[in-house]
């Protein structure tokens, strides 16, 4: 472990509540920036990065429906929300001398490319970062499930979840006292258990693709390089914890 990356291809899952910071709503510009910088640095690294958005900082999709809104219409507007968010962070990325392509799960052609698998796998050889957006463009399936289906389909080494927790717990320590950080866990366990950190769907398509999911506190920082460097941050999920 050290300052040399373990991992070369790596696909990072930002919430779009990392993006607002202390705010009640929207983008703290400063918070971006903040991440960017760390985002530029592991790139600096040679590592091939992707980053797949969410869109909580604006709107979600469930908190819609509970609204009034339709639920399909809500994801929808989830979805555009992830976008505006790719923008920010990719400007925000080039001022730091980052090269960035924004890919879209849904047309937007005036304003990011549409996914397609070859042209993400050939920016990432160019050491550009790609940041996808729009979830996987279909309602119903959250943003993490979208991170899960791009490691899949770009065969990531692992999938970074930058959250503003530091790690995975046995239960919810707001309401159980008791509850106990898991530093490694297996997919089986977190399914079992019904450790809501991801969705289920997600888990069980990194176990099929034998990708490993780091979980930390994006709040620490440096936490993206060390995670990407095999430092001990967060909680590790994968197929098997080693005893002894």
């Amino acid at each position: 472990m050290g300052d040399a990356p373990i991992y070369r291809r790596v696909v990072l899952k930002l919430s779009g509540e990392a993006l607002m910071g202390d705010k009640a709503f929207g983008l703290d510009e400063t918070v971006v920036g903040v991440i960017a910088d760390e985002i530029a640095e592991v790139c600096r690294l040679g590592v091939r990065l992707a980053i797949v958005i969410g869109g909580g900082n604006i709107i979600r999709g469930m908190a819609a429906s509970q609204r009034g809104i339709e639920r399909v219409t809500g994801d929808y507007m989830g979805m555009l929300a992830t976008v505006i968010n790719a923008l920010a962070l990719q400007d925000a990325l080039e001022k730091r001398s980052t090269d960035t392509r924004v890919q879209t799960a849904i047309e937007i052609r005036e304003v990011a490319e549409v996914f397609i698998r070859r042209r993400a796998l050939r920016h990432l050889e160019k050491g550009r970062a790609v940041i996808f957006a729009a979830g996987t463009g279909n309602p119903y399936f959250t943003t993490d499930s979208a991170a899960a289906l791009r490691a899949s389909e770009l065969h990531a080494d692992v999938l970074l979840k930058a959250t503003k927790v530091p790690g995975i717990y046995s239960a919810d320590p707001a309401r159980d006292p008791n509850a106990r950080r898991l530093d490694v866990v297996t997919y089986q366990q977190v399914l079992e258990r019904n450790l809501q950190f991801m969705d289920a769907a997600a888990i069980s398509l990194c176990r099929e693709s034998s990708i490993p999911i780091v979980l930390f506190d994006l709040g620490v920082a440096g936490n993206i390089r060390r995670a990407v460097c095999g430092e001990k941050v967060g909680s590790v999920v994968r197929e098997r914890v080693e005893v002894g």
